[in-house]
């Protein structure tokens, strides 16, 4: 089976000169000094102040609401991974549903201002398949209302607007490191900010709250480890390798596909880091009748975003259309290094025979 996203393995002669590092230090866990090479270069390389490395994303964003006190309804989109909703209801916030634009598929900012309430205390925006949202407007709305402002940002490793990071905007962004994702460290994810005072806080909250051997506030355990770290080490050395083969990719769907299927519309500001390759059909029928042909074929794609996420049984519905309708047009193909342009050419043919009928 061809998967809809494959993880990039480095060479293991590059990964194990990271390994025996690691045996030759003896230092697995507890900021050991690979992780700390991590940061540092992934600080450089994404042009932010501070990088924390965690155990994975959901958390990142977890250890955010907790370093900012959150308490409240917080503002986000039903248009995202599941993570984005229950995280914050793990953390015992209550989402509240702001449609989203239907071209950009982001958080739409005059829904956001719809849904502030006297228990607002923060928005919660995506960055869809790691298009920037209206970021100016988004701060703008939380300067207006004293509000803070988390990014998910899982999807924008390496995604630059207006010459700079995207991650550098709001009091804070999260990225995931997950094994499918861009960049990745098997598991792991990230918390940026600006804000130093929060970045010692977030380092703190994820070792036990401890800060100089001395326990100052009740934490927990998100630390990444050495391994985790020489993964990330790795397919950092090959980044500018994996983002132009990515690249090289997505073209050829577009070559392929034309304008066969509607695609999302991507901010002018910045450049696409082809992260996935999602396609937006007319109907929902026509989702379905793709993915049975090219199930057909051994090939896997993905309804990403579906179900959206004011139907989890667990938060309070909204009426949001717009989601709604994205959500069940929309279907994600396989794009990943080592694809072939075979699969490419069965994913255009599939869609021609479609659009035919």
């Amino acid at each position: 089976m061809i998967p809809v996203s494959k993880p990039y393995l480095p060479s293991r002669r590059k990964l194990d000169r990271y390994i025996n590092q690691i045996y030759k230090n003896c230092y697995l866990t507890n900021n050991g000094p690979l992780l700390q090479l991590l940061e540092k270069r992934l600080q450089k390389y994404l042009g932010v102040r501070n990088i924390i490395c965690v155990a994975n994303g959901s958390l990142a964003l977890q250890l955010v609401y907790k370093a900012l006190d959150l308490k409240g309804e917080v503002i986000t989109t039903p248009f995202s991974f599941v993570a984005t909703t229950s995280t914050l209801v793990w953390e015992g916030l209550t989402p509240r549903f702001a449609d989203i634009d239907p071209e950009t598929l982001n958080i739409s900012p005059d829904e956001i201002q719809k849904q502030i309430s006297p228990q607002t205390c923060a928005i919660l925006p995506v960055h869809v398949y790691g298009n920037p949202c209206d970021v100016n407007k988004i701060d703008n709305i939380a300067k207006e209302h004293g509000l803070k402002v988390i990014y998910d940002a899982a999807h924008a490793f390496g995604v630059k607007k207006n010459g700079q990071s995207v991650l550098n905007y709001g009091d804070a962004s999260i990225l995931s490191f997950h094994a499918t994702k861009l960049f990745h460290t098997v598991e792991g994810g990230a918390v940026v900010t600006n804000d130093d005072d929060l970045a010692k806080k977030i380092r703190s909250l994820i070792n036990f709250g401890f800060d100089n051997g001395v326990s100052v506030m009740a934490g927990t355990n998100a630390k990444m480890n050495e391994f985790e770290a020489a993964m990330g080490l790795a397919v950092l050395d090959d980044i500018d390798k994996i983002r132009n083969k990515r690249k090289e990719l997505y073209q050829l769907y577009r070559e392929g596909l034309g304008d066969m299927v509607d695609y999302q519309k991507w901010d002018e500001k910045s450049e696409c880091n082809h992260v996935y390759m999602p396609l937006m059909m007319d109907s929902e029928d026509q989702v379905i009748s793709l993915t049975n042909i090219l199930k057909g074929f051994g090939i896997i794609s993905r309804r990403y975003f579906y179900p959206v996420l004011n139907e989890l049984c667990y938060v309070e519905g909204s009426e949001n259309k717009i989601s709604l309708d994205v959500s069940k047009r929309i279907i994600c193909v396989p794009l990943y290094c080592g694809l072939s342009k075979k699969v490419i050419n069965t994913v255009v043919s599939a869609v021609k025979q479609i659009k035919s009928i």
